[in-house]
């Protein structure tokens, strides 16, 4: 079946304003003109799209499945055409990323900046995230390409491993566990900590390893940022886990101490997702080819 664009869209607005009345004024294009084409959709596909009530419409289950594969198409051309304008002023290439906080203070941006001096015009828009909305916008056609935790559920989608990161405990410098040279979490267990937002990786991996020993998490504060959590420490408000590279930074400036987690889990693989590399622009492959592991 062949369906026309105009179409598509007009439905796409419609089926967010749940209203023909509210689309129309949107689109600039009269109701009976939008109520046609959604009838000549429906005629197409040979079933209903929408369900008139007194308030407006609602989508049958025919018109949720035309609605997230119209979403999918309208991103696809606007991103051809974004692609395609670029090649004409000399840009070779755009790649969408969201990723993880990890991956963001530690690898990302040298990574991007070797890739740069051999790809030097291909754009890219680089969105931070925690893990679960990584995954959503990678599966959704949001991003082009996502870096999570291993820990991250990814059903549906491809992953490849990226880099290994070491969990490590911070306190603050006079803290009773300063001057130890390892804790094993158990002992971290027993302190208040500054722990990361509820749906990121690393709480996932925390709250995961706390319920293994019959334990919590004594989260007093929570907060994405680790630069903000190396401050909250540094305060006296708690101790933290978070990645040996990004605190290194901090420990002298905020009178901090890393001190080793001895547990397994502590090192950590990060993964690049995507939906489908076989199905990839050779842009997109060939940054991903730079950025993965050697098997």
């Amino acid at each position: 079946m062949r369906y026309d664009l105009i179409s598509l869209d007009l439905f796409i607005t419609v089926a967010q304003e749940r209203n023909l009345t509210r689309a129309s004024r949107i689109k600039h294009v009269a109701v009976s003109a939008i109520s046609k084409r959604i009838t000549e959709l429906e005629a197409q596909i040979g079933s209903p799209l929408l369900l008139r009530n007194a308030r407006g419409v609602e989508l049958t289950p025919a018109g949720q499945s035309l609605l997230f594969y119209a979403r999918q198409l309208k991103q696809t051309m606007a991103q051809l055409d974004t692609e395609l304008s670029g090649y004409a002023s000399g840009v070779k290439g755009h790649i969408r990323i969201h990723a993880i906080t990890s991956a963001l203070s530690q690898f990302l941006p040298q990574d991007l900046a070797d890739f740069a001096r051999s790809y030097p015009q291909i754009k890219f828009d680089i969105e931070e995230r925690v893990g679960s909305a990584v995954v959503r916008a990678v599966a959704d056609g949001r991003a082009d390409l996502g870096i999570i935790a291993v820990q991250t559920p990814a059903q549906g989608l491809e992953t490849y491993p990226y880099r290994h990161d070491e969990l490590t405990l911070v306190v603050p410098g006079g803290h009773e566990l300063a001057a130890c040279k390892s804790v094993n979490f158990k002992e971290v267990l027993a302190h208040e900590m500054v722990g990361p937002h509820l749906e990121s990786s690393m709480h996932t991996l925390l709250t995961r390893e706390a319920a293994k020993l019959d334990m919590s998490l004594k989260l007093r504060i929570r907060i994405s940022s680790f630069d903000c959590m190396c401050r909250m420490v540094s305060n006296g408000l708690g101790i933290a886990v978070l990645p040996r590279s990004v605190i290194d930074q901090y420990l002298r400036s905020h009178k901090l101490k890393a001190v080793t987690l001895a547990e397994p889990w502590a090192q950590r693989t990060l993964l690049l997702a995507l939906r489908k590399y076989d199905g990839a622009s050779p842009t997109l492959k060939t940054f991903i080819d730079h950025l993965k592991l050697p098997e």
